[in-house]
């Protein structure tokens, strides 16, 4: 619920803050002195769009704060987490700043966010109605809503929102697939010829590097030859080789060992020397016999380079591209082949899910039914209770040529408010307050099911007095069992019947205009309500009368 409002340079409005209470809370004062801008303020956070007049004359920026205690709305909380705004224990602020001049900002839980983000959430926990512009009822969709919620729909309806989702979601899929597979039939021909050229090629990773090294064998053949066998010669073979000179140093130095133990690790690293060169000697000489100049073998080589180098430049830039492109050419021929079965497959099974989602939103479809004509009886009621005697209710449920995400029709509410009229669309044929009152049955009808804690009502008492008055403010004050609720009144019977009474003074600072807010108890309640009841607040008949009124209750 909403326990706190700040409210800074908003309007006429220097620096004001709300304190909220469950239950019904009213607030009431004089005509002019800021009631509906308190509403106005609060609207920003719920979606309103901020314009720079609001700001207070001589100051910067406007701020509207509201502070939201989730302790009791364990589901609001898990919303609100998935959202990515959890709650810090328990509570969610929510602020709004409207510059004069320059950027407008935002924040959750103190860090930055978007206005349509702090919208968004406020919407989950603020429902305003009052203005035309501020009415959730006048939306389709918050219709269509309340209609589930009353007939227990709810996941239902989520149900063929999913289900919709996920077959726009498979259609698109299928026709991405489709148009694949028309861009690889235009291409077969070349991506045969691609996977040909490559295929026969026959080429492996790591052939560059081989090809290459083979081919400066064949070329140095000679070079190479005459190096080894000088090589053999000089360190194994050849007279007074290096092996036969080492030797004969590695004879001397044992016997100096003899003389000498100090000498013996000399005598081993000399021993390992010598059977180093002899076997790199030995080598050489193996080396150089296998060695054989080809010319018939390096003109292949040429060939199968020259080859190589001509598919790196058409799929390259490198040997690993080439083969790269193999493969998918291959993997692209395959899924060729493929396609009529695959297609074949998606078809089979967007089908099927299109006829769960026909299936399923016919199942709404026939409890929206339902659910309309028991809503209509009920709304009709209730209505004569709020001073709308003459009204009418209807729920129209107009087919739609395909079922959309909130299912197979259009849920419209319609009234007529004025005996011989036809029901028409409630944004055109009712006032701020015939609207609230009209919301007012609805949430009093849906208040065990209704999700939104807080439900503000502005104008709801125009046009009514009386009978029809303290009717309203029992049907506000039995709504308020299930929400907390917040009234704009100019009535004393909604005022005597509220569980916290505020009163909204008009004032003067600095020569501007001002707006202060003050929580009424004991004998100023009792005066503010002798004064709302138009008579002398201070004289003994209007207080008795409003002391009457308020323990009625």
């Amino acid at each position: 619920m909403l326990i706190e409002l700040r409210i800074r340079d908003y309007a006429v409005i220097d620096d004001l803050s709300l304190k909220l209470e469950p239950g019904l809370n009213v607030l009431s004062g004089e005509t002019g002195a800021g009631k509906s801008i308190i509403v106005g303020a609060l609207s920003l956070l719920v979606g309103e769009r901020a314009s720079a007049q609001v700001v207070r004359k001589g100051s910067k920026r406007a701020v509207v704060e509201a502070v939201f205690d989730l302790s009791r709305r364990q589901s609001l909380e898990e919303q609100l987490e998935e959202a990515g705004f959890p709650s810090e224990e328990g509570l969610l602020i929510l602020r709004r700043e409207v510059a004069q001049e320059g950027r407008n900002r935002a924040w959750v839980n103190g860090s930055p966010a978007t206005a349509s983000a702090v919208g968004d959430l406020g919407g989950l926990l603020v429902d305003i109605h009052g203005q035309h512009e501020h009415q959730s009822l006048l939306r389709p969709a918050e219709q269509r809503d309340i209609l589930d919620a009353f007939g227990g729909s709810g996941d239902l309806a989520a149900e063929v929102r999913r289900l919709h989702q996920e077959v726009g979601r498979r259609k698109s899929e299928l026709e991405e697939r489709r148009a694949r597979v028309r861009a690889l039939e235009a291409r077969s021909d070349f991506l045969e010829f691609q996977l040909k050229e490559i295929g026969e090629a026959r080429l492996t990773r790591g052939e560059e590097e081989s090809l290459e090294e083979e081919a400066g064998r064949l070329e140095h053949a000679q070079e190479l030859t005459a190096g080894a066998r000088r090589l053999h010669r000089g360190l194994y073979e050849g007279e007074d080789s290096l092996s036969d000179r080492v030797a004969d140093f590695q004879d001397l130095l044992e016997r100096l060992a003899r003389r000498d133990p100090r000498l013996q690790e000399e005598t081993r690293v000399l021993s390992e020397a010598f059977h180093i060169l002899a076997e790199v000697g030995q080598r050489m000489g193996s080396y150089a016999s296998g060695i054989e100049e080809d010319p018939i073998r390096l003109d292949e080589i040429r060939k199968r380079q020259d080859l190589i180098f001509k598919l790196r430049r058409k799929y390259g830039p490198s040997l690993e591209d080439v083969l790269e492109t193999g493969k998918r050419v291959e993997a692209e021929l395959e899924e060729l082949a493929e396609a009529p079965r695959d297609l074949r497959g998606e078809e089979e099974a967007l089908a099927g899910l299109s006829r769960e989602l026909q299936g399923r939103a016919a199942e709404l479809t026939h409890r929206r039914t339902a659910s309309a004509k028991r809503l209509e009886e009920a709304v009709k009621e209730v209505l004569p209770e709020l001073g709308l005697a003459n009204a009418e209710f209807r729920v129209d449920l107009s087919p739609l040529e395909e079922t959309g995400p909130g299912g197979a029709e259009r849920v419209e509410f319609l009234a007529s408010l004025n005996p011989g009229f036809e029901a028409g669309p409630m944004s055109r044929i009712a006032s701020g307050g015939e609207l609230s009152r009209i919301m007012l049955a609805l949430k009093a009808i849906l208040a065990e099911t209704d999700s939104v804690p807080t439900l503000v009502f502005d104008e709801i008492d125009s046009g009514i007095g009386g009978e029809v008055a303290l009717k309203v403010a029992d049907k506000l004050r039995r709504v308020a069992d299930h929400h907390q609720v917040f009234v704009i009144t100019h009535l004393p019977q909604l005022a005597s019947r509220a569980h916290h009474q505020l009163s909204v003074q008009k004032g003067e600072e600095e020569g501007l205009a001002s707006t202060e807010v003050r929580e009424l108890k004991g004998e100023d309640r009792i005066t503010e309500v002798a004064r709302m009841l138009g008579g002398d607040p201070d004289s003994p008949k209007s207080r008795d009368h409003a002391r009457e009124l308020l323990e009625s209750v």
